[in-house]
């Protein structure tokens, strides 16, 4: 919030230089003005530091499951004001000034210690919430989310957490710490996290595989060196493999993948080609498929795509018009 009145500060100095002594010049009154507005924008500031320190109070206190100190028993109803807290932190933390007073408050440490890993869904799935908004394009809150294993816990919650939504939660947070933050994605692969996303795409939940797919399509636009790895585990099998599942949205996102692994990459292609995926004629039956269904046309451009980069040229020519 202080960087963001700077400019009215300065305009407040220069004020301060050409209106003089009169406090009735449109310069004094101006000025007065803009006093006001930064004050209230500073006193709003802390409120919304008070805030957080409030929620943090809540979230600190012996809950459930949690390791907040004497053995006595929580207060009935505990979890409840912690989602509540949760949930006000999240909106908070939109500001991207509150996300770094959060982690300033070690915020991010009590998230990463305690509630990612608490028995209770709703504040698991809060949680995964929370640090994802914090993460977003905030590398310095990135890197503190990184260095305090948050990368570990949320690719376990992805890949083994009973709740659906803490699942969904946990992937958001995930593509936070991964898109534009090389040391996210670098504990990502450490961590096997290709062969996770492969298994949400899987899962039965849409809204887990649609935004598993589209994040393996954003990870190989942004980062192509990574396509041999992705080939070596058999990726261009496993996605044609979800093309050929029963007919859903979510194909969309599988064929954008798939484009993306092939484009600019021989070896994507060959395996495109390998006679037992008659991958071909399934991409022939697909265009047939959405023909006139303007709901699905760019599906039925990512499934031409692949017809003319994969069976039109030869692969060592497979770049794609994009």
């Amino acid at each position: 919030m202080a960087h963001a009145f700077r400019g009215q500060l300065e305009e407040v100095e220069q004020m301060k230089e050409s209106a003089g002594a009169d406090p009735l010049s449109p310069h004094s009154q101006r000025r007065q003005w803009l006093q006001e507005a930064m004050a209230q924008a500073f006193r709003g500031q802390l409120e919304e530091v008070e805030q957080m320190k409030e929620c943090l109070r809540v979230l600190e206190a012996m809950s459930p499951g949690g390791d907040g100190g004497e053995s006595s028993e929580p207060a009935e109803g505990d979890p409840s004001r912690q989602a509540s807290a949760l949930e006000l932190l999240a909106e908070l933390c939109e500001n991207l000034d509150n996300a770094a007073d959060f982690c300033k408050l070690d915020g991010m440490r009590l998230l990463a210690h305690r509630y990612l890993e608490h028995p209770v869904p709703d504040l698991r799935w809060r949680a995964a919430h929370l640090v994802g908004t914090c993460a977003q394009n905030v590398p310095k809150v990135q890197e503190q989310a990184l260095a305090l294993g948050c990368m570990r816990k949320l690719l376990r919650l992805l890949d083994h957490d009973g709740a659906d939504l803490v699942r969904v939660k946990a992937l958001f947070a995930i593509s936070c710490l991964v898109r534009a933050q090389e040391g996210g994605l670098q504990q990502f692969l450490r961590l096997d996290g290709f062969s996770v996303l492969m298994r949400a795409m899987q899962s039965p939940v849409q809204k887990l595989k649609v935004k598993s797919a589209f994040l393996l399509q954003n990870l190989l636009l942004d980062n192509p060196e990574h396509k041999e790895t992705l080939c070596s585990m058999g990726m261009v099998q496993q996605l044609v493999a979800l093309i050929r599942s029963e007919h859903s949205p979510f194909h969309e996102h599988v064929l954008g993948a798939l484009c993306s692994l092939v484009t600019d990459f021989p070896q994507g292609v060959r395996e495109c080609r390998e006679p037992q995926l008659a991958l071909e004629e399934l991409l022939k039956e697909r265009c047939q498929l959405l023909q006139q269904q303007e709901e699905f046309q760019e599906e039925l451009e990512f499934c031409e795509r692949l017809q003319r980069v994969c069976f039109q040229t030869p692969p060592e020519d497979s770049s794609m018009d994009r």
